[in-house]
């Protein structure tokens, strides 16, 4: 197997040719749907421009989500357990202490015969299973700001109910979120004072990831020619091998 080094940061990272080759793939995938999307956008007639860009952008984010779980995956060479990125909703169930609290016999009695029946169908953007194990969730956005971030927490949480040892990822193209999360220099991340705030009311220890540098702004959006972002193969590699690590550690559990 042939190997190759990179400079990240500063640190010599080792990795595949293999792998190398497919992180170049998911830039110039990036480069070529973003700089075209505009044009694409602006040629369909059967939907509102708006509309086209965020579904296009939407299914960018997750394909280069998709993408570097499964390099990370094949990166680990695992012969005996298999990756599943499944679809399938979450049932979430009824909690047993909103039963007990309610007040009408009636309406207890009914939903304790009916309990079957009382749960909530849940999915987030990614589940990511290591054969029948659920081992982390990842929303991923085209950009994330803090009325979404409230939304991403509660689903989250609700998750932990039925996942309690498993890992949850906010995987974005841009941030919106203020404080440094689009700043690719700083390795330890402060946030914002509103999202960790916000964070702070979930027992979810949230991660982070954006790929483009510098927050994203409403007046300037990236597929546009003029205000294009360079998807730059630190951010990718940074994030490949952070997926690479919970792979591992969920591997190792």
């Amino acid at each position: 197997m042939q190997y190759c080094k990179k400079q990240i940061g500063g640190v010599t990272v080792l990795m595949k040719v293999k792998t190398k080759k497919s992180i170049a793939e998911i830039i110039n995938a990036y480069n070529f749907l973003v700089k075209g999307l505009d044009q694409q956008a602006k040629l369909e007639k059967s939907r509102a421009y708006g509309g086209v860009l965020r579904q296009a952008k939407g299914a960018l984010v997750e394909t280069i989500c998709s993408g570097l779980i499964q390099v990370a995956w094949d990166e680990l060479e695992v012969k005996d357990k298999k990756l599943n990125f499944s679809t399938k909703k979450i049932k979430i169930p009824i909690k047993q202490g909103y039963i007990d609290k309610i007040k009408d016999e009636q309406l207890k009695e009914y939903i304790k015969k009916n309990i079957d029946k009382y749960f909530y169908g849940l999915r987030v953007d990614k589940h990511i299973y290591i054969d029948d194990k659920f081992c982390f969730a990842v929303e991923c956005k085209a950009y994330t700001e803090n009325a979404m971030l409230k939304r991403i927490l509660v689903d989250f949480t609700l998750l932990k109910t039925v996942f309690p040892d498993s890992d949850f990822v906010l995987f974005q193209l841009e941030s919106q979120l203020g404080g440094d999360y689009s700043d690719a220099n700083i390795k330890i991340k402060t946030g914002s004072p509103s999202t960790q705030t916000l964070i702070s009311y979930f027992d979810i220890d949230l991660v982070i990831i954006t790929l483009l540098e510098g927050e994203r702004k409403i007046s300037q959006p990236i597929h546009k020619p003029e205000f294009f972002k360079e998807l730059n193969e630190k951010s990718i590699i940074e994030s490949f091998n952070f997926f690479k690590g919970i792979l591992i550690k969920h591997l190792i559990d």
